[in-house]
């Protein structure tokens, strides 16, 4: 089959490799018929996730038909089913997955020892992500295995096309559980760093979750076009001052709420900043780039919450803890639990609430998705979302 596979920095590319197969009784076979590109999916390539392996199939956002299933799924899935995968693997047998905690399940990761050296404990598997989250083959591929599938899937109604649900996969719940896990009040005004996908869907989210107002920071313009679109006032960090719009926006009180959808790869507006970051990424005294991090505890309204939906693979330097700790910010991370939201997000869909397919600028095939790698990574002919259609 084809697939798009990681070769190194900036190379991905599309090959032929072995068709997947029934390796566990509760495994399922997937035909892929629609896939993303993600802005995580840029982490490993530019490669600043390690973990990675020559001849990984990237890919953790995707959809299809079941094809095969394994002995033990009990008819919880069967042949000709559509249904969206979930990015988090997830067994629904742990403690945490009882709680509800899909993101860090405690079984579905079978590299957990190393995910133990790096983080603590042991992490959920993921598809198509690095070997520190168990190195499973991904979804940007003509078919892909599901471990543990009867309970890693959403089914979908037959009437919602693949455009409007692919993305329960992972940036629609993914936004959304930021602004889920920001509290968010009548009162509020949310700020948002980042108007890539996941940004955009937690713009959406806030509203439908009633923010006062959500005010969303970028630099890129047709990023800032959409965020505008979809209800949020919009500062260009390229030439404002965010602190000093978000205080004439609060009435100098700052935003109660604040959300980082941008993560490890943050550009600064001072140039200062960001060479300090870029110099230490390069001498391997940081992984990654706290930019947002910093400003979103600096104007933060003492006593609101820090949501971060953004990806952080290791370590961050100068973080402001004296800030953070006398103010008495709250912070949110983590992974997606995906399956904790989907339900209601299907109804919201079907409702004519939200139809996700608004963040999809760029189609293309496998055969397409190297050079669409690049486009969506330097943001050339205003991309903001790839599909893909094996």
């Amino acid at each position: 089959m084809k697939a798009l596979v990681w070769h190194g920095a900036q190379d991905i590319r599309c090959d032929s490799v072995p068709d997947p197969r029934i390796e566990d009784d509760r495994d399922a076979i997937i035909k892929v018929t629609a896939c993303a590109i993600c802005g995580s999916d840029l982490h490993l390539y530019d490669h600043f996730m390690p973990g990675m392996e020559k001849g990984d199939v990237m890919g953790h956002e995707f959809m299809g038909e079941v094809v095969e299933t394994g002995r033990g799924l009990n008819g919880t899935l069967r042949k000709g089913e559509r249904v969206v995968i979930p990015f988090i693997i997830t067994c629904g047998e742990c403690d945490q997955c009882k709680r509800g905690f899909f993101s860090v399940c405690e079984r579905s990761n079978r590299n957990g020892h190393l995910a133990a050296k790096a983080f603590g404990h042991p992490t959920a598997g993921l598809f198509g992500y690095t070997h520190l989250t168990g190195g499973y083959q991904g979804g940007q591929a003509e078919y892909v295995r599901v471990p543990m599938a009867d309970r890693t899937h959403i089914k979908v109604p037959d009437e919602l096309s693949d455009e409007q649900v692919l993305f329960l996969g992972d940036i629609f719940p993914t936004g959304w559980q930021a602004a889920v896990q920001a509290d968010i009040q009548p009162t509020d005004t949310v700020a948002i760093w980042g108007a890539g996908p996941v940004g955009q869907m937690a713009i959406r989210s806030a509203i439908l979750l009633g923010a006062k107002q959500v005010v969303c920071i970028d630099r890129v313009p047709e990023r800032l076009e959409m965020a505008r679109a979809g209800g949020a006032i919009t500062i260009d960090n390229s030439t404002e001052s965010t602190v000093e719009r978000l205080n004439q926006l609060t009435a100098g009180k700052g935003p109660e709420k604040c959300i980082d959808a941008v993560g490890m790869e943050a550009h600064a507006p001072r140039a200062l900043e960001q060479a300090y970051d870029r110099v230490k990424q390069a001498l391997m005294l940081e992984s990654d780039r706290a930019t947002v991090l910093r400003e979103m505890i600096y104007v933060c309204r003492p006593a609101g919450i820090l949501s971060i939906p953004g990806v952080y693979g290791g370590l961050v330097d100068k973080i402001p803890m004296g800030a953070l700790m006398n103010k008495g910010l709250t912070v949110r991370t983590g992974q997606t639990h995906v399956n904790r939201w989907t339900d209601d997000l299907v109804k919201r869909i079907a409702d004519g609430q939200i139809d996700p397919s608004f963040v999809i600028t760029h189609r293309g095939s496998l055969e397409d998705g190297p050079e669409l790698y690049k486009t969506f990574r330097d943001k050339k002919d205003n991309c903001i979302k790839v599909v893909l259609r094996p």
